[in-house]
């Protein structure tokens, strides 16, 4: 039946942006977005990931689905403001999408990202995370009335429907503010982009990287868990183009889907493998229209105590978190991880970028030293 991945791929879509479309704002509004400006990114990522989820499935007739980068939301809140505000991230938003394109056209990039010790990718990934992972306990301490609450939904639904957890305590919180929002249309408000050596260290490159590291590698490897092999090269061109596109309006990133893709790509959605393309397309689609919230979602954010979304943010973080943890192994891991939960700033540059560098230099450091000891003991 043709409904079964037609529901999937509405499923798909509805649960990838209300589990995560707070971290997204969130970010926007950490690098200095206005609300109109974060309201415009949150559309123009949707209509990203809904073109480039149709484009792909369409073309290969695979549940290809593409999702905006959520560890590179959560690194944007973590690096915050940059001189030169929203239009400096704006440009490092072009700087990562044009990475990205050269990720798929010139394959040895992709390859040599794909390289970077797990363990150090993990560690950094974890240590971007942390901050807001522990947004969730400063909240209960804060505002326990509105808090504990969400907290309690998002544990009970964890034990007896993972999948709605996020959604769920995200309404809790909707309804226990009761805050009136903005039920307008949303606008694409154009940003000139403004380029620095900063906004590029601080964000475009680690971006870049998060996105590549934490999404489109764990992506092809969902997919290859269902028996799909997704044209990396292409799915890169693809969702560089889109967030090229995507960048001027706002939006910061969109890549290959990871924990979102297995509800399209798996049997649940259609039994027949070479018809499940009907979902991801289906949840391209319903995307486009999600994007059309955007403006009642952005006044809500506004609208409601700073700690209780990022709360939510990071209930809905707290599966890539252990994710992460789970593959830090070893002295160059821990030293990325330190470097980078440590919120530093160096020479205008975020804590990310250092906690990469640090651990890469620790990893060279013990693997020439361990190679000399080898050498000596032959």
């Amino acid at each position: 039946m043709v409904v079964q991945p037609i529901v999937a791929g509405v499923v798909t879509a509805v649960v990838g942006f209300a589990s995560s479309f707070a971290i997204l704002l969130g970010g926007f509004q950490a690098v200095g977005a206005s609300p109109a400006q974060a309201a415009s990114g949150l559309l123009a990522a949707c209509l990203a990931v809904g073109a480039g989820s149709m484009w792909l499935s369409l073309r290969y007739r695979m549940p290809i689905v593409i999702a905006w980068s959520t560890p590179g939301a959560a690194l944007l809140a973590s690096t915050g403001a940059v001189e030169g505000g929203f239009a400096t991230a704006v440009g490092a938003f072009l700087v990562s999408a044009a990475l990205i394109v050269v990720a798929g056209l010139f394959r040895p990039l992709g390859r040599w990202i794909a390289a970077i010790p797990q363990p150090i990718a993990a560690a950094m990934l974890a240590g971007v995370l942390l901050q807001l992972c522990l947004a969730p306990v400063q909240a209960v301490v804060q505002v326990p009335r509105l808090a504990v609450p969400v907290v309690l939904v998002w544990l009970v639904l964890m034990r007896f429907a993972r999948t709605w957890a996020v959604p769920a305590a995200l309404v809790v919180a909707i309804v226990l503010i009761a805050a009136p929002v903005d039920a307008g249309w949303p606008q694409l408000a154009f940003t000139a982009p403004r380029f620095t050596v900063q906004g590029v260290v601080s964000i475009a490159v680690p971006l870049f990287l998060v996105t590549m590291a934490s999404q489109n590698v764990p992506g092809m490897a969902v997919m290859a868990g269902f028996g799909y092999r997704v044209p990396l090269a292409s799915a890169l061109r693809v969702t560089g183009v889109a967030s090229a596109a995507a960048a001027p309006f706002g939006g910061h990133a969109v890549n290959l889907a990871a924990i979102s893709a297995a509800l399209s790509a798996g049997p649940d959605a259609e039994p027949d493998p070479a018809r499940r393309w009907i979902a991801s397309t289906t949840s391209g689609v319903a995307m486009i229209c999600l994007g059309l919230s955007a403006a009642v979602a952005t006044s809500f954010v506004v609208q409601s105590p700073p700690i209780l979304i990022q709360g939510v943010a990071g209930l809905a973080l707290l599966g890539a978190l252990t994710s992460a943890i789970r593959n830090i192994e070893g002295e160059a891991a821990i030293i990325t991880f330190l470097v980078t939960a440590s919120g530093m700033s160096f020479l205008g540059v975020g804590a990310a970028f250092w906690g990469l560098v640090a651990g890469g230099v620790v990893h060279v450091f013990f693997s020439a030293s361990r190679t000399k000891e080898k050498i000596s003991a032959s």
